[in-house]
């Protein structure tokens, strides 16, 4: 079984509709799309979750996950996340873990946070469908001891996190973060930005990368590399980014078949 499949985030291209980002994914090689919930797949809009499964399914790709923007807030609704989820056949739900790092919440608060997540990843359970929490900026999953932490209070078996990239550290503390959370990764996020957020060609981070990808592959089992924002919104960017997410995902597989 391949280590690493390919795909793309829908919100890499929020101004193009749903037939559009279909039809360019499979034009770029890749096999799978994450599909937002801000733009394509809002929560709750079953027709608009059943029309991308559909125009997934007919560029010859699969859904990956639905990346929905609920936070496990007390004031939201997850039921209307979970009736997308499922109208559009998505294994994965990914989820934000609250608004504030995990150093910064106080312990009810924390216990507030998992126990939403522990609640909404039950009710996931019960339609075959996984959560997995977004490791950005400015969440409890800012860093991987807030990560590992809320992961281990929460403690249901359907619940892991995705891994991306943060441009505001070091490689080794990047290295460190994959090391920590091996046994709960999901799916990644790829793309090649420097401090501020600035966007590169995907190629320019390789060497960074190939790290990362041999890191990741001892976590054992197959995930996505899916590529989320491209220099200038640009689909040529995009087309020349896929090419090397490709060349990089066969290279990896390859060496994970050839070991003994």
């Amino acid at each position: 079984m391949a280590a690493f499949h390919t795909g793309l985030t829908s919100v890499t291209f929020r101004q193009k509709s749903a037939a559009q980002i279909a039809a360019l994914a499979a034009e770029a090689g890749l096999e799978g799309i994450e599909w937002g919930g801000d733009v394509h797949v809002p929560p709750g809009d079953t027709a608009a979750a059943a029309s991308a499964a559909r125009l997934t399914r007919e560029a010859g790709l699969c859904v990956t996950s639905y990346g929905s923007y609920y936070h496990a807030l007390p004031q939201e609704d997850f039921a209307p996340v979970l009736r997308s989820a499922a109208a559009l056949g998505a294994p994965v739900v990914r989820i934000w873990a609250g608004d504030r790092p995990w150093e910064q919440l106080s312990e009810a608060e924390r216990e507030t946070l998992a126990a939403s997540v522990r609640a909404d990843a039950r009710d996931a359970a019960r339609g075959g469908i996984a959560l997995s929490f977004e490791y950005h900026r400015g969440t409890a999953t800012q860093t991987r001891a807030g990560a590992l932490a809320l992961l281990e209070a929460v403690g249901e078996p359907n619940v892991r996190t995705y891994w991306q990239p943060n441009p505001d550290i070091t490689q080794g503390e990047q290295l460190a973060e994959i090391d920590c959370l091996l046994p709960y990764l999901s799916h990644i996020h790829v793309f090649t930005w420097t401090g501020a957020n600035i966007r590169h060609p995907l190629a320019e981070g390789e060497a960074r990368w190939r790290e990362y990808l041999s890191a990741i592959r001892r976590a054992g089992g197959s995930r996505f590399l899916l590529m989320e924002f491209v220099r200038d919104d640009s689909e040529a960017d995009f087309l020349a980014d896929a090419a090397v997410l490709r060349r990089w995902a066969e290279e990896e597989n390859q060496k994970g078949e050839s070991r003994p």
